[in-house]
């Protein structure tokens, strides 16, 4: 069982969505250590009405845990994982760090849950782009068999962490009064500007975001033949990644019956009705934990191809629900044997 519970990065975007859902999720351990850098160290957080100090995160404030959810930089995840494997801690990491290694199960609970039973003390959660990707792919995959998925992603400032942010805030704020502004997150004015590179060039003409969601996505359905061509863009919005997706199938599924198949997946909400306006937004689905699709419509194109939109909270679902999720299956899993 999992009764001491870590937080690692407890005090960031991330972690502070993490320990708010363990609370309301009413996540069952009976202790709970928040751990982050020295910079928040000693900092009092509140937790289930009590007042909780943050620890160093270090080697040995691991000792006594069973669990750790870390959601931290990949370099200090590269150091994380084997201080806490040799301590027999259990490690949900959210970092890109230990995502492909081939012995780390990458898990999204709607669409592989099975793969929790491989693990060997530590268990990915995948790229906030790809998490909702495949867990709108998963029930068109199951009925139809996709074979190629085209998708172009619009990523909210909120993935490039709380400076992405400020940048977006403050941008907006220098162009409005016609002032200068130093971004610090992006590369480029990303105020009343889109900018088509997320991550560093990485694989003939690739960002090594892209290939992140071509290589998780492949080894979550685990079919490294599905074919997946990734445009990835951030975009002037706060919270919420958004997706035009476009997947070819080997059986035909027509808009009608898609629709019918995103109505009965978990984690899925459609929002579907164009006539009226209504479609997801990232205003609408922000600090909400499903994914949202809509727009969903057959591929003017092609036989087999269905076209479609999708929004989630990339904090959310993207980021911190999955890896409470993930958390979640593990001790049900846990009870369940003994």
């Amino acid at each position: 069982m999992y009764r001491h519970i870590g937080v690692a990065g407890a005090t960031g975007a991330v972690g502070t969505i993490i320990r708010q859902l363990l609370e309301e999720r009413e996540f069952p351990a009976e202790t709970l250590t928040f751990l982050a850098s020295s910079r928040s160290a000693g900092t009092r957080i509140e937790f289930r009405g009590e007042a909780h100090e943050v620890k160093e995160l270090t080697s040995e404030a691991l000792q006594g845990l069973d669990l750790l959810i870390a959601s931290t930089p990949d370099e200090v995840a590269a150091e994380l994982v084997p201080w806490a494997r040799q301590q027999g801690v259990v490690v949900i990491d959210e970092s890109g760090h230990w995502r492909m290694d081939p012995e780390v199960p990458l898990v999204v609970p709607e669409v592989n849950p099975h793969v929790i039973s491989t693990h060997q003390g530590v268990l990915a959660s995948p790229n906030c782009s790809t998490t909702q990707m495949v867990l709108a792919m998963k029930p068109l995959h199951d009925a139809g068999r996709i074979r190629r998925v085209v998708v172009s992603t619009y990523q909210a400032t909120s993935g490039a962490g709380t400076v992405g942010e400020r940048d977006l805030e403050q941008g907006t704020r220098a162009v409005l009064a016609g002032e200068e502004y130093q971004y610090d997150a992006f590369s480029a004015p990303i105020a009343f500007n889109l900018i088509p590179q997320i991550g560093s060039p990485r694989h003939q003409g690739y960002t090594s975001e892209e290939m992140k969601m071509v290589w998780e996505t492949q080894k979550i359905f685990e079919d490294d033949t599905i074919a997946v061509c990734p445009t990835c863009i951030r975009v002037p919005v706060s919270n919420c990644h958004s997706e035009s997706i476009l997947v070819e199938t080997e059986a035909k599924i027509s808009a009608a019956e898609a629709v019918e198949l995103f109505q009965q997946t978990e984690g899925i909400t459609v929002v579907d009705d164009l006539a009226a306006g209504s479609y997801p937004m990232p205003l609408d689905c922000s600090g909400k934990d499903d994914v949202f699709v809509g727009r969903i419509r057959e591929d003017l194109s092609s036989t087999n191809g269905l076209a479609f939109w999708c929004v989630s909270d990339n904090l959310r679902k993207g980021a911190a629900t999955n890896a409470v999720q993930i958390a979640e299956l593990l001790a049900t899993t846990a009870r369940a044997s003994h």
